[in-house]
């Protein structure tokens, strides 16, 4: 999917601001607990540590 692949490819910098406008995208479709899993798994490959993920979903999640 294309929320993942742009999470997925992002630069050091852009790593937390991508993954929370995937995030938010995913919640805004209905979709943001059933995408959380994989937007988590999309951001360890960038780098970030599962904490900071999980905060970060949960922070779209609270919008």
């Amino acid at each position: 999917p294309a929320l993942l692949r742009f999470v997925r490819t992002a630069p050091n910098g852009q790593r937390n601001a991508r993954l929370f406008w995937a995030a938010c995208r995913a919640h805004e479709s209905g979709l943001g607990q059933e995408m959380a899993t994989a937007l988590t798994t999309a951001a360890l490959h960038t780098g970030l540590s599962e904490r900071e993920a999980r905060a970060t979903i949960a922070s779209a999640g609270r919008r």
